[in-house]
């Protein structure tokens, strides 16, 4: 007699694809973007996708935020000490796993530091598409993400309101610390789903991510 049969994990091609829109809270007008991603794909995976959506560089440390459990990269120690909180491992767990119905809500949080925080809701939940199932794609979306280490929603408000006003006292340094260059309002879907295409299913790793990031800010090694 034999056993029962091990239940069999969906694969890439057969899972169900997930449109997620990932908007930034606390600053107006909104900052998102809509994106299809295999209902597979680990949150690990997902927190690659962000990044190179969004416009963000890995320069920190993240986690996801799902009711009352925690999802991140263990190599962060974020449940170090005896009170922390347990932390679950990202790169184990599918979106599958953790939202299994449109409509549902959690929540992304990069650079704790800053704390910009990104609500992910689960518009639609789509049957499998076998030549979508190991790629993500930006649908839409608006305006571009703050600058790394801008000092957070109250930070990015008072940047903006310095590179608007010319004959802002700090507008030279803020222009100078900027690059000579920021465009809020910049957007390029094209652009982010070029560099999407480039992550490696069904991990990247760090240096794998780093070198999409630095491609798609023409940053050369």
């Amino acid at each position: 007699m034999t056993g029962p049969k091990k239940r069999q994990s969906p694969s890439a091609t057969s899972a169900p694809l997930y449109h997620l829109k990932v908007s930034l809270e606390g600053i107006e007008p909104l900052i998102w973007r809509r994106l299809q991603v295999p209902g597979i794909a680990s949150l690990g995976w997902l927190h690659a996708v962000i990044q190179v959506a969004m416009g963000w560089t890995n320069s920190h440390l993240h986690q996801f935020v799902v009711g009352k459990r925690i999802y991140s990269d263990p190599t962060f120690d974020l449940d170090e000490y005896e009170d922390d909180p347990r932390v679950l491992d990202e790169n184990k767990t599918a979106i599958l796993e953790i939202v299994s119905r449109a409509k549902s809500t959690f929540v992304y949080e990069y650079d704790f530091g800053d704390s910009w925080d990104h609500r992910i809701t689960v518009e639609k939940i789509l049957d499998a598409d076998p030549a979508e199932g190991k790629f993500a794609q930006c649908l839409d979306g608006e305006r571009a993400c703050p600058p790394e280490d801008c000092g957070g929603v109250w930070g990015y408000e008072d940047l903006l309101k310095i590179i608007r006003d010319p004959k802002h006292e700090g507008y030279e340094s803020m222009m100078e610390w900027l690059g000579g260059k920021f465009n809020p309002e910049a957007f390029d879907r094209d652009k982010i789903n070029k560099y999407l295409r480039r992550l490696k299913w069904p991990r990247t790793t760090v240096s794998q991510l780093a070198s999409v990031l630095m491609r798609r800010d023409g940053i050369k090694r």
